[in-house]
């Protein structure tokens, strides 16, 4: 892929950095190619790619795991953000403190998505709880689990809402990132958060509040233990 520049952002290698991630039309979450592919296609050198990547960390547009790679954040790239980014936010919170702030504000989404779904919102659900079923490794999985989260999130038909699940997905993933262990290629056919999805799924459909926020409630207590050792 070919970085198109303009006169003004031709010497200025976060420009060409900020172009190649418009011009890739890379969505949230969305992993960058190596350093060594980014050097090729910006045209610099390695010390001068990592502080264009520095630059877009400490904006929030990107965020970066030693390992794993890295990621677009749901922040578009942009003018410098505050200290106390999202992107920042990730790197200060525990898993359990992570956790709790999906306790606090997940449910009382899934409550909403329950009095507000669209039978288009409700088949979104399901079309990423059957694709959950199929994958082949945990990277997918974890895709449609991310799926399956945000349609919950816009079936309560309030933006406002679908930014505060987005902006508390990012740093789930920021935090999760480098502290969960996967003992199997895949998840089995008994991993427990596809019944809890299921159960999740019903009481929405349904169209009952009370056991919408439980069930929500109840898998993200059952996830916790699973991952962290924390109900």
């Amino acid at each position: 892929m070919l970085v198109h520049l303009d006169a003004t952002n031709v010497d200025d290698p976060v420009s060409r950095l900020r172009g190649f991630i418009a011009n890739g039309d890379y969505s949230p979450g969305s992993r960058l190619p190596p350093e060594r592919e980014l050097t090729d296609e910006l045209g610099v050198t390695r010390s001068t790619l990592r502080k264009a990547l520095d630059a877009l960390e400490r904006e929030g547009a990107i965020w970066r795991h030693v390992g794993k790679g890295t990621f677009i954040s749901t922040m578009e790239a942009g003018p410098a953000q505050p200290r106390g980014s999202l992107a920042e936010l990730g790197r200060q919170l525990t898993p359990i403190k992570m956790m709790r702030a999906r306790l606090a504000i997940e449910p009382a989404i899934c409550r909403e998505a329950a009095i507000n779904a669209s039978n288009a919102a409700l088949t979104q659900m399901n079309l990423a709880m059957e694709r959950a079923h199929a994958v082949s490794n945990w990277q997918d999985y974890e895709t449609q689990d991310d799926n399956f989260h945000r349609a919950i999130a816009e079936a309560t038909d309030n933006a406002l809402l679908v930014a505060q699940f987005d902006q508390l997905n990012q740093v789930r993933r920021a935090v999760a990132l480098g502290n969960v262990v996967r003992r199997s290629a895949r998840p089995g056919a008994d991993h427990p958060s596809f019944g809890e999805h299921e159960v999740i799924a019903t009481a929405i459909s349904q169209r009952d509040p009370h056991a919408s926020y439980e069930a929500m409630r109840n898998h993200l207590r059952s996830v916790s233990a699973r991952l962290f050792g924390e109900g």
